[in-house]
This record gives C-alpha cells, structure tokens and sequence, in this order.
C-alpha cells in the first residue's frame, strides 16, 4: 500500500520512515485500514479521511479495501468490463463498500483466483444475485460457486476476460487478463519496488513450485502491462517492460 515507507524486514513489514507528504499520509491510512490484524496506528490527532477505499486505480479498475483475516488480508479488485461489473476475489463483508457497489450498479460476477482468498464472497453473491467462478481443482473452498471452471483453458465471464490456467500456488489457480491489459494475478506473480522486478513467492507455494514456474512462463503468450497483485505489490508499465521483468523474474527462479 506503501512501498516508499514501508519495507519487509525480517519477514515483517515495518515503517522505515513516517510519512512525509499529503499523499503519502494517506497512503499510510489506507496501510491501516487494510491491516487485517489491526497493527498500524496513527499518531494521536490525526483524522481518517472520509474514503479511503474503494481506490481507484485507471481504466474503471478499483481497490476494494476491507481486506479479511480469512484471506489472509489479500487484496480484492472491482472492475467495469463489457458492460458489467466484476469483483476480483472477496474482500469482508462491509455495509459501506455494499451502498458503493450499489451506487455503481451492482455486482454481475464474483472472479475467484483460488482457494485462499474467497472471504465474504458468498454473502456478497447472495446480496447482489452475483455468479461466482472458481476453476474445478480450488471447487471445494466455494460450493456456492455457480460457474465451476473446467481443463487448462478455460471459457471466461465476457468477450474481454481471457481466464489464464496457473496451477501451482495451489492446483486451481487461476488469473484473469482483461482487455488484454490488466492481469489480476492472485497470489501467484506480484511486484516487488526494492528489487525493481516481478516477484513470485516459493514460501507461500502450496501446491507446487516447479508447476507454479511453468505456469509463469506461459505469460510470455500473453501481452500485459498492468498487474494486479493479492498480496504484494502492483504495479502499471509498458507492454516491453513488463516482458522483461518477467523474463528477469524466470531467469532467477530457475537458475
């Protein structure tokens, strides 16, 4: 939420620095806000602004805040896309976040990238007579599911949504690439700032690490500037840049 000043050390996250500008306090208030454990606090006097979240982040894609301890505090995404609407994994349950999706015209789909990041999506189905999808090997996790996605490729929600088959984080991970520009790529690929390069997390593999390196070669088939990450950082580059980065991230990891 935000690299410049806050930094892993040590396996935790830590500030390095307080924050010093406008925009960086409110960076670190949504830091705060998305904590699941509750650790961050601010100095005694400050104010929370008002909406911290959703967050818009270009080409109608938002940050849904509100992450849930049951997701092991992963980010979760709304996005506009032929027409509909799209949450990208579940954030928990909040009334206010509830009124906002209703402002924009509902919820049509529930995307899942795999087991681990499901949170409230069931209740927010139920409220919006929403489809939820999940790829049939991480089925079990959502039995609500309407829309259980089958084989290494395949059928999406709408024209513009080209599901990616990933397995290897866990054995149905999956990630969404819309309008061949925005991947929303679950816990599987995420961006690191102090390396200046795409990340992918053997520490956090639970299924298997040699197919999760298989699975991240095949993005070279695919054109993607901007990714979208549950844990770990974003990030918005070129079409070339992040090409490279990801063939930087595959030369590391399989040398």
């Amino acid at each position: 939420m935000a690299p410049a000043f806050i930094k892993e050390h040590a396996g935790k996250s830590v500030f390095v620095r307080q924050p010093g500008t406008p925009a960086e306090v409110e960076a670190a208030w949504r830091a705060s806000a998305v904590c699941p454990v509750g650790a961050v606090e601010a100095p005694a006097g400050w104010e929370i602004p008002e909406r911290l979240f959703p967050q818009h982040l270009g080409d109608a894609t938002y940050r849904l805040g509100f992450n849930a301890k049951s997701s092991y505090g992963s980010h979760s995404y709304f996005a506009l896309c032929d027409g509909q609407r799209f949450m990208v994994d579940a954030p928990r349950w909040n009334a206010a976040l509830v009124d906002w999706l209703t402002d924009m015209g509902g919820l049509n789909h529930i995307l899942l990238t795999h087991r681990d990041d499901v949170a409230d999506a069931k209740i927010y189905a139920g409220h919006f007579g929403a489809r939820v999808w999940i790829h049939e090997a991480d089925a079990a996790s959502a039995p609500f599911a309407t829309d259980i996605m089958r084989g290494n490729a395949p059928d999406g929600p709408a024209p513009s949504i080209k599901v990616l088959f990933v397995p290897g984080h866990t054995a149905g991970s999956v990630m969404y690439l819309m309008n061949e520009r925005t991947l929303f790529t679950g816990d599987s690929l995420a961006w690191d700032s102090n390396a200046v390069t795409l990340r992918a997390y053997k520490e956090y593999c639970w299924f298997d690490w040699k197919l999760q390196l298989a699975s991240l070669g095949q993005l070279r088939n695919h054109e993607f500037s901007r990714i979208f990450a549950g844990h770990g950082e974003s990030i918005d580059l070129t079409t070339i840049e992040m090409q490279e980065a990801l063939s930087r991230l595959l030369e590391t990891l399989t040398k």
